[in-house]
């Protein structure tokens, strides 16, 4: 297999990645055939995929232009995988000169192209680190450069608490995150979930399958358990729903049923 120019010499480009499996879904060109083909293999069961995919990136979109006018213009994005057109700290920026973002991932090929995307950036930054490791997150340079942790804070887990076991307790996780945050601060959050899914959950575990398979289990939870990550916020308005229908810029009715997979939400610290 051809090692393209732009991966890293340090990873094993025979095994899939999660953030390159999304990163195709989101119609990118960094991936790699092992990661095209997870991709297919999972779309036999769920051939709306990338739809779901395109509805975590506008909610996210809605929720960074919704934080900067509350005016909270800091965003911690963890897990935010590969770069691609209007990623947050581009959408921040426009909406806000001011705003400042701190990109984490934990795949090196994620954090190799947001280094060189924000190469010429100085209110831009990735860390490589772990979900499951917040201390290392909050202490390391690049959030202590650019994030004022005394500030109300946006921190967004887009798309990564269902690649969270519960055996590494995630809720741990975002819980230890959220109190080191100001008041004020927001939590930007979207998880699968087989609720809200346009076939038979036989059919979509399938596609959990796929994933179990490639050692990056995707776990499916609940609304009332992904309503737990909330503990200690105070819901925004319309609360914890499916992803077109939070704040939504157009009628989430002429939406494709893909998309109201899963669910979203962003609460705030009192």
């Amino acid at each position: 297999m051809e090692r393209p120019a732009w991966a890293p010499r340090s990873i094993d480009i025979s095994v899939p990645s999660v953030s390159r499996i999304y990163d195709y879904y989101l119609g990118g060109s960094h991936n790699f055939e092992v990661d095209r083909e997870a991709a297919r293999r999972a779309m036999e069961f769920l051939p709306g995929l990338p739809k779901i995919s395109q509805a975590n990136r506008a909610f996210m979109r809605r929720a960074v232009r919704y934080a900067v006018a509350e005016g909270v213009t800091q965003f911690l994005d963890i897990g935010s995988g590969i770069p691609t057109f209007g990623s947050a700290h581009e959408v921040a920026r426009a909406a806000s000169p001011a705003a400042r973002v701190v990109y984490v991932d934990h795949d090196p090929v994620a954090v190799a192209h947001s280094e060189a995307v924000l190469a010429d950036n100085d209110d831009a930054d990735v860390v490589a680190a772990d979900l499951c490791k917040p201390q290392e997150i909050l202490h390391s340079l690049q959030v202590t450069r650019l994030i004022d942790l005394d500030r109300p804070v946006a921190l967004l887990l887009v798309a990564v608490l269902h690649f969270v076991e519960d055996a590494d307790d995630p809720y741990a996780a975002v819980a230890e995150l959220g109190a080191a945050l100001a008041p004020g601060s927001l939590l930007v959050l979207t998880h699968a979930s087989y609720e809200g899914i346009p076939m038979p959950t036989e059919r979509a575990e399938g596609a959990v399958d796929v994933y179990k398979d490639i050692r990056n289990p995707l776990i499916m939870r609940s609304r009332d358990e992904i309503g737990r990550f909330f503990e200690g916020y105070d819901m925004v308005e319309p609360g914890l729903v499916p992803m077109p229908r939070w704040r939504p810029d157009t009628a989430p009715e002429d939406e494709d049923p893909w998309a109201l997979s899963g669910f979203a939400g962003v609460g705030r610290r009192p």
